[in-house]
Order: C-alpha cells, then structure tokens, then sequence
C-alpha cells in the first residue's frame, strides 16, 4: 500500500494524542487548576491535529463531514464518532479541571475508555482488510492500542507505563513482522485464486492491461526492498521501542530525558508506521503480476 504521509501523520499523532487523553483521564498525572492546561493543549492538539491529517488523503476533504453517516457499517465512520465522543467528553472533563478547579473521576474514566476505542476503531479499519492479509489479523489491533498507550505513558512521564505498554509493544511488533511476512503465502492467495482461472491450469501475465500507471498501482502496489526493510525495521524498533524503555528505566522523573524519549519514540514510530503501509501486500497486486 502506498504510505501517505497524511494518513501515517494521522495514526502516529491522534494515537499519541488519545493515548496521553487515556492517561489523563484516569489520573495519571494528576495537574490541578491552570498548571492542567498545557497537558491537555498538547493531548487534544495531537488528537485533533491527527485527525485533520487524515482527511488530506480524502480525494474531497469537504465530504469528510459525511463520515460519520455510515457508523453501522464502516469502521472509518464509527472511528469518526467515537471520537466527536471522546474529545468531547475528555474536553468537559478537562475544562471542568482547569476553569473550576474539580476533578470528576468517573468522567475522566469515561473519557479515557472512549480515547482508547477510538484507537481501536482505527486499527480496524487495517485489521478489517481480508484483501491485505497482513494486516487482517487481531495483533494489528492490539499494537495500535498498545503503542497509544505507550506513547501516553512517555507523555505523561510515567516509568513504569513506559516500560510496561512499551514493552509489551515490542513484543507484539516482532509478533507482527514475523507472522506478517508468512501471513500472504499462508492464506493461498495465489494468480490461480485471483483469476478464478486456476482449475485450467498454471497462471502468468503474458502482458500488462495498459501502457502506464493507474490508481491501483499506485495506491494498493508499493513494493519495497527486503534489505532497506530491514534495515527500517531495525531503526524502528530500536528508537520507537528500546531506546525510550532505556530511558524511563534511568530517567526516573527527569523531565529532559523523557522530551528525548518522545522525539525517539515519534521518529520511531513515523518509520515503522511508513512500514506498515509499504510492506502491506494487497491482492489486487496478483492481477498485474507484482505478488
């Protein structure tokens, strides 16, 4: 799948952005009165600041109010809502902090529930995708959720959030990788499958439907070299995983060595969410011979 930089801004900044909204919803940290404002600026504009993102890749961005019609049936459009849900819960909760100095835990609970679905709404709709095998399998989900709460946690400075969501992360990323790389062969997909043309024989391209590019190719057929794969697999996981644990585990409350640990992460994770969408292998890449 062609990795649009709208769409990987849109996935790495609202899910840090829910993430750290998730936290702060139940508590941790704990800011009072007008000392709460500048950790919600930062919650809500990576949230919103993702989610505006996301509607660059739309063909017409004017239509994306129509997002949220089809919520019984498009993950996409229940991800719309569910998060209209949590930012405006989170924002009563948040405001009711600040301007009137009272803290309503169950709202903030509330808030942080609907955060971290919100999340969830946007992994399925990758996890969804039967036609991307990699991608359509229940670990996609639980990276997602687990890497916004990660991410929250170096938000919201705490040690032992970081080590924790972070590291079960990591666990799930080489999970991933691992399993992604088998998971197109093992589902039989094949030309034979493609064409429906398998039961007369072995198929091959014997040449191309036309002269240059189409949308397809250039949306569902981006192929990237093994070798520089691995290599951003390498710098992904060490900067968005193992460099920010190493750094909770020594920075206790430092606040400089968690503004590094964030930089780390977020790099981190623009290369390996880059990966996410360039190593994705649609079917519709067998009908012009690129599987």
């Amino acid at each position: 799948m062609h990795p649009a930089p709208s769409v990987i801004f849109f996935t790495v900044f609202s899910g840090l952005g829910f993430g750290f909204l998730a936290w702060l919803g139940f508590g941790i940290p704990n800011p009072q009165g007008w000392a709460a404002f500048p950790y919600y600026f930062v919650a809500f504009a990576m949230a919103v600041g993702g989610l505006i993102a996301s509607t660059f890749h739309l063909g017409n961005p004017k239509n994306a109010i129509k997002a949220f019609s089809q919520w019984r049936t498009s993950w996409l459009s229940r991800e719309a809502v569910m998060a209209v849900l949590s930012l405006t819960t989170m924002g009563a909760f948040a405001a009711a902090n600040i301007f009137l100095n009272l803290s309503i835990p169950i709202l903030g609970m509330i808030g942080a529930a609907m955060a971290l679905i919100t999340v969830y709404t946007t992994s399925m709709m990758y996890a969804q995708l039967k036609t991307v095998p990699r991608w359509n399998h229940w670990t996609t989900s639980a990276l997602f959720v687990l890497l916004s709460l990660g991410g929250g946690a170096i938000l919201a400075a705490s040690s032992f959030g970081t080590i924790l969501f972070i590291g079960l992360a990591a666990l799930t990323q080489i999970r991933v990788w691992d399993a992604g790389d088998k998971r197109f062969a093992a589902r039989g997909h094949t030309m034979e499958t493609a064409t429906g043309l398998g039961d007369i024989g072995k198929v091959r391209m014997y040449e191309a439907p036309h002269t240059g590019t189409n949308y397809l190719l250039t949306e569902m057929v981006y192929v990237v070299a093994r070798k520089h794969a691995i290599k951003l697999r390498i710098i992904a996981f060490i900067l968005a995983y193992v460099a920010p644990m190493v750094l909770a585990m020594t920075a206790a409350r430092e606040f400089d060595m968690y503004i590094v640990a964030l930089i780390s992460h977020i790099i981190g994770l623009l290369a390996q969410r880059w990966l996410f969408f360039a190593e994705a292998e649609h079917v519709v890449g067998l009908y012009y011979g690129k599987r």
